[in-house]
């Protein structure tokens, strides 16, 4: 425990009516939930992240691996620890709209970042996936990004189903780190 601290929940006066529950606060989400970072329009140069982030350090990008065609990036508002994306460098919004070295790059990021994530946090499964388009619930939807979770037997639990709140154990640059380093080559 951090001086200073203990593990007694604070009174706080004024913010209602008692009712014995502890709060879990995460105001870090507010930044996702009011869109920031969010692109201003389709084209490259309208704020995209995935367009912004290769020009970043590696530690800076939170970017886990680049290759020639494609990037490894972890999830700055994660769905579960570890959960990366891989993204072309190039600006395109469908799958379809792929080349074939680029989509062949892309797959074989996927199961690179399978087998780094099941090397570093001894992942039991995978959720992998593409939402392609608004409609279909893409955050950013003009640029393609393939999504990596990692998943665990029994990591579903209260918190998310009923506190919509995911407790993430570890921070991203400390994610970032020990992915990178079991990359396979």
């Amino acid at each position: 425990m951090l001086a200073g601290m203990t593990s007694e929940p604070e009174l706080q006066r004024g913010v209602g009516e008692p009712d014995g529950f502890r709060r879990l606060w995460t105001p870090h989400r507010m930044a996702y939930i009011q869109g920031e970072n969010k692109p201003t329009g389709p084209a490259p140069d309208d704020g995209c992240p995935f367009c912004s982030i290769p020009k970043l350090s590696d530690e800076d990008g939170l970017i886990v691996q680049r290759g020639g065609s494609v990037f490894a990036v972890l999830n700055l508002y994660p769905y579960n620890g570890g959960h990366l994306m891989v993204v072309p460098y190039r600006h395109v919004a469908d799958y379809t709209e792929l080349d074939g070295p680029e989509t062949a790059e892309l797959g074989e990021f996927t199961k690179k970042a399978m087998t780094a994530l099941r090397a570093a946090s001894g992942a039991h499964g995978f959720n992998i996936g593409m939402n392609q388009g608004a409609a279909a619930g893409a955050g950013i939807a003009a640029h393609l990004h393939q999504h990596v979770v990692p998943r665990w037997g029994g990591d579903t639990n209260f918190m998310p189903v009923v506190g919509q709140t995911k407790v993430l154990p570890q921070l991203l640059a400390d994610t970032r780190k020990m992915l990178a380093e079991v990359w396979p080559v």
